[in-house]
């Protein structure tokens, strides 16, 4: 690998990985992004439930560590 960091969705899942995928490739904690995320959710009408369903399906998985 050429040392860039990738967007993937993260086996530290609740659901489907993307929060926790998100905050890897933040360096951040994980349950500020799910937190951050239910909130806009809430203010935006549930649109991000679109958003979550299309990261779901775009973001590759994490390659598991053998």
């Amino acid at each position: 690998m050429d040392g860039k960091k990738r967007l993937t969705r993260s086996r530290n899942k609740m659901i489907a990985g993307v929060c926790g995928g998100i905050a890897e490739y933040l360096d951040t904690d994980p349950t500020l992004i799910r937190v951050a995320y239910v909130l806009l959710t809430i203010m935006t009408a549930f649109s991000g439930v679109i958003a979550y369903l299309v990261c779901w399906i775009v973001m590759p998985a994490a390659k598991t560590e053998d």
